[in-house]
């Protein structure tokens, strides 16, 4: 196998591919040992190595001196030995300079196997490295074919795949085009890095706001939260760090040419750009403009809002399919559900009622509970004793009454309220006999007059 002119393959190769010299000379010794093992066998012992000065790799073979040669393949005699290194004496090991062009063809095919092989896990290693450290990029590429609704898009170095989950719906690409999109993850795999792209993700929109907001890259204006329905519409919350800079301001851009941008890139997907908030209640009510909120009712413990806007809002809040609430819930991370005013009332009404049902309660501690924040009868049955107690007139012991009051009036209200819908399942049954029993007299009264 000719080897000559190794030191300029082995630096043409690590500039072209960009593959480390050192795993380019291990890999070429490692093809030589194997082709070494395929012509003297696995138990000889062999060293390759790869000299500098000469720009070769290097093959010895080692041989231990012994008296009498049982195994040529591993052994040297005494006689030998000193014709090769006049100082050896018997247990030594001496390595011999193997020609490498005696391997034969065998050895010669399959050193370059190993060195094919070799190259490509290290060409592996080294897109996987070079696209690992750029995950949570955006980058460009071309679209190289359609596998099964995923797309293969070239990179250059290697290909990525956009799978059907992440690719905006009734967005269409052939062969050919240009396709921008986010890298979500970098996987290595037995074939090689599998670069996985996204054009639904939250964070690519982020990514291109970062591109077309100088101050978003120069860390002046923050985006703190995004949430999208890919291809439809998007919720982005931002903040500034300097108080005469205008986040949302700079993210619209003169005459909105910034979030333009942004929205041609996703293919006509709207945009609203609100100031984020550190009191979670106005973030909400920024996260649902342009409506008007005229009150909101925090559950910390389930995490969750009842926002009141006036009834002529209720259709804004919600938005088209409930499109605008559910976004402004993703975005700010609580659960929100929308009342109009008008409701929210009469529910309000109908809980004071029920506490005014409850035995032991009057007007005045009716308005307390209310003022505290217990506004049914349910609410109250939930509450505790230490809740009921730091309410201004209602000891321990009042408190232990309310509370089994409160339960009672609530099974009374449940048995109420089975027994009036029995009355109604009732009453639907005898329309329908009666309904069956006028047809009946109908049809024997057209039979009597024929």
């Amino acid at each position: 196998m000719l080897m000559s002119d190794v030191k300029r393959v082995i630096e043409q190769v690590s500039r072209d591919r960009g593959i480390d010299r050192e795993i380019l000379i291990k890999t070429l010794e490692e093809a030589l040992k194997s082709a070494a093992r395929k012509k003297f066998g696995t138990k000889v012992d062999i060293e390759v190595r790869y000299n500098e000065e000469t720009g070769e790799i290097e093959v010895f073979q080692f041989k231990d001196v012994v008296e009498n040669v049982a195994e040529p393949d591993l052994e040297i005699s005494a006689e030998d030995g000193r014709k090769l290194d006049p100082g050896c004496d018997l247990g030594d090991s001496l390595g011999t300079k193997v020609d490498i062009t005696t391997f034969g063809r065998i050895a010669a095919q399959s050193a370059k196997q190993v060195i094919i092989q070799k190259m490509k896990d290290a060409e592996r290693d080294v897109v996987y490295e070079s696209f690992i450290d750029r995950k949570g990029e955006t980058i460009n590429g071309i679209v190289q074919r359609i596998d099964r609704g995923d797309l293969i898009v070239n990179l250059g170095r290697t290909e990525a795949i956009v799978p059907t989950q992440e690719q905006v719906p009734r967005e269409s690409y052939r062969r050919g085009d240009r396709i921008r999109a986010y890298i979500l993850d970098v996987l290595r795999e037995s074939r090689g890095p599998q670069v996985i792209l996204s054009r639904t993700n939250p964070q690519f929109l982020i990514s291109l706001f970062k591109t077309e907001v100088p101050e978003i890259s120069e860390g002046i204006v923050n985006i703190m939260a995004a949430a999208r329905e890919p291809g439809s519409r998007a919720k982005i919350a931002v903040a500034s760090s300097d108080s005469d800079i205008d986040p949302v301001g700079a993210c619209v851009g003169m005459k909105g040419s910034r979030v333009q941008s942004v929205v041609q890139e996703l293919k006509g997907e709207k945009i609203d750009i609100i100031p984020w908030h550190g009191d979670t209640a106005k973030f909400v009510c920024n996260a649902l403009a342009p409506a008007e909120i005229s009150r909101v009712v925090i559950d910390e413990a389930s995490r969750s809002m009842e926002v009141i806007v006036p009834d002529e809002y209720l259709s804004v809040a919600i938005g088209k399919r409930g499109q605008n609430v559910r976004l402004a819930s993703k975005l700010t991370g609580w659960n929100i559900d929308v009342t109009s005013e008008t409701k929210y009332g009469h529910a309000m009404r109908a809980g004071y009622e029920s506490l005014l049902q409850i035995d032991g309660i009057g007007v005045s501690t009716a308005d307390a509970l209310y003022e505290h924040g217990l506004y049914s009868a349910e609410e109250l049955a939930n509450a505790g004793i230490e809740e009921l107690v730091r309410i201004k007139g209602i000891s321990k012991t009042k408190a232990q009454a309310l509370l089994e009051s409160a339960r009672q009036a609530l099974e009374k209200m449940e048995e109420d309220k089975n027994s009036q819908e029995d009355e109604e399942i009732s009453d639907v049954s005898v329309r329908e006999d009666s309904s069956e029993e006028a047809s009946d007299e109908a049809r024997s009264s057209d039979q009597t007059t024929d």
